[in-house]
C-alpha cells in the first residue's frame, strides 16, 4: 500500500440494540427521590446495566443463534409502592417495558449501601426486560433465579445472600442464582444463556427441559448442588478448580 492510497475501513464491532432509557418521578417531595438522585448516575447506571444484562444473557450480536427480546424502551417509574420492585410491558406495547422502583424501599436503604442496591435493583428487574419465559409457561422461580444470576455475575448481591440449600430448587431469588451459579460452573460458562434460549423455544415442561438441556432430571441437578454446597467451597462449580460436565455439552 503506498501513502496515497487510502486505509480500508476498520471493522464495526456489532452491538445489540440500545434501548431508548428513561426515567420518571411521580413524587418528587418523597425523601427517597432525592436519595436516588444523589446516590447514582442514573443514565450511565442503566447504560450500564442494560449493557451487562445482554452481556451475560447472550453471546454476541454477530451469532445467529443469538435472539434478544426486540425490547426497545425502558422507563424506570419512581413512585410509593410495598415491595421493592415489579417489571411490566406498557399499555403500547410489550416491546416497551416499565420498571416500578419503590420510593419507600429507596429511602429505608442503608445510606453506605444505596448506590450498590439501587444498581442491583435495576440490574435484577431489566434482566425481566430482556429475558425468555418459555411462552408464559416458565416457573416464576426460574425467572426470578436467572435476574438474580444476572446481579450475582456483576458482583451486585448484597451482604445478606448466602448459599441456602433447604427447600425446592425453584424458591426464586438468590436460592436458585446460587443454583444457577453452580450448574454454570459444572455444565461449563454459557449454560444459563442455553436455559434462556431453550425457554425462548418451547412451553417448559419440567422433565424434557432439564433432560434434554443437561441430561439428568432437575431434582438430581439440584441433589448434586445440595451435596457440593456441604462439601464447601471445594466442591464442583464452586471455584474449588473447575468441573465441566463434558458429558452433557451440546
Amino acid at each position: 500500500m503506498t501513502a496515497s492510497e487510502p486505509s480500508p475501513p476498520s471493522p464495526t464491532k456489532k452491538c445489540f440494540p440500545s434501548p431508548t432509557l428513561r426515567l420518571e418521578i411521580r413524587d418528587l417531595s418523597h425523601p427517597g427521590a432525592p436519595k436516588f438522585l444523589t446516590s447514582i448516575d442514573a443514565s450511565a447506571v442503566l447504560s450500564s446495566a442494560v449493557s451487562n444484562v445482554q452481556r451475560l444473557l447472550y453471546h454476541t450480536p454477530s451469532d445467529p443463534h443469538t435472539n434478544v427480546p426486540p425490547t426497545r424502551s425502558v422507563t424506570v417509574i419512581l413512585r410509593s409502592l410495598d415491595g421493592v420492585a415489579y417489571t411490566t410491558g406498557t399499555e403500547l406495547d410489550p416491546d416497551h417495558k416499565e420498571i416500578h422502583f419503590s420510593l419507600d424501599y429507596i429511602n429505608n436503604i442503608n445510606p453506605s449501601r444505596l448506590a450498590a442496591e439501587i444498581t442491583g435493583v435495576l440490574t435484577h428487574e431489566l434482566v425481566h426486560c430482556y429475558q425468555w419465559d418459555a411462552k408464559g409457561t416458565c416457573p416464576g422461580g426460574l425467572i426470578e433465579g436467572i435476574a438474580d444470576w444476572v446481579r450475582l455475575g456483576c458482583d451486585l448481591s448484597p451482604p445478606h445472600w448466602k448459599h441456602e440449600t433447604e427447600g425446592d430448587w425453584d424458591r426464586g431469588y438468590q436460592h436458585t442464582a446460587y443454583f444457577l451459579e453452580y450448574l454454570e460452573g459444572r455444565f461449563g460458562e454459557g449454560t444459563v444463556r442455553r436455559i434462556n434460549e431453550k425457554l425462548r423455544l418451547h412451553k417448559y415442561e419440567v422433565k424434557p427441559f432439564w433432560t434434554e438441556l443437561l441430561g439428568r432430571p432437575v431434582e438430581q441437578l439440584y441433589g448434586d448442588y445440595v451435596a457440593a454446597a456441604a462439601a464447601g467451597p471445594k466442591g464442583p462449580g464452586h471455584g474449588g478448580g473447575k468441573m465441566v460436565d463434558e458429558g452433557t455439552q451440546t
